[in-house]
């Protein structure tokens, strides 16, 4: 008597429906995992951009500038906050702020591609010795839209904060979506 050592067709074809039923429950989950992740990537590289350019600015007692950049060396009026932004040594203290040849470019961030910033101000100039007016709400949105947004809320005196609501704890909105 011979014993068979194999699958029947029909155990394969049952191995094959629960491996399908789990991965379909699974995959969106990544999904989300991925959007998160990448959400917070960026949320954390501006995040750190601030506190840099604070601490710069105390440093080298001088204002420091945080801008919407599209090439990584200029501050660029028209371009929107996912298209990059620098941090530099704004030393005629211009406001709109504009990068000049002699001013030290202290960061470069590149474009977040899969999503959009959004900010109440065109950039965030901050100084040494005196409380500025660098208040402002900075919204990261991802393709899944407003409900998954994020918010960095920076007080008057350039303390940032990150939450899911906006600064009136209303609840944030993507463009577009």
């Amino acid at each position: 008597m011979r014993h068979a050592h194999g699958l029947t067709l029909i155990e394969l074809l049952a191995t094959i429906a629960i491996v399908a039923i789990l991965s379909a429950i699974a995959v969106p989950s990544f999904s989300n995992l991925r959007h998160d992740n990448a959400r917070a990537v960026e949320v954390n590289g501006f995040l750190h951009a601030i506190f840099f350019a604070r601490s710069e600015s105390i440093k080298r007692a001088q204002v420091v500038t945080l801008c919407k950049s599209r090439d990584g060396s200029s501050c660029a009026s028209d371009a929107q906050w996912h298209d990059g932004w620098i941090v530099f040594v704004n030393t005629d203290r211009d406001e709109l702020p504009e990068r000049d040849p002699d001013e030290e470019l202290l960061l470069v961030r590149p474009g977040w591609r899969s999503g959009t910033i959004t900010s109440n101000r065109a950039a965030y100039s901050f100084r040494p010795y005196r409380q500025g007016v660098v208040n402002g709400t900075v919204t990261f949105c991802d393709p899944r839209g407003s409900a998954h947004a994020r918010a960095i809320i920076i007080s008057h005196t350039g303390r940032p904060r990150t939450s899911p609501r906006d600064a009136s704890n209303r609840p944030l909105t993507c463009p577009g979506r």
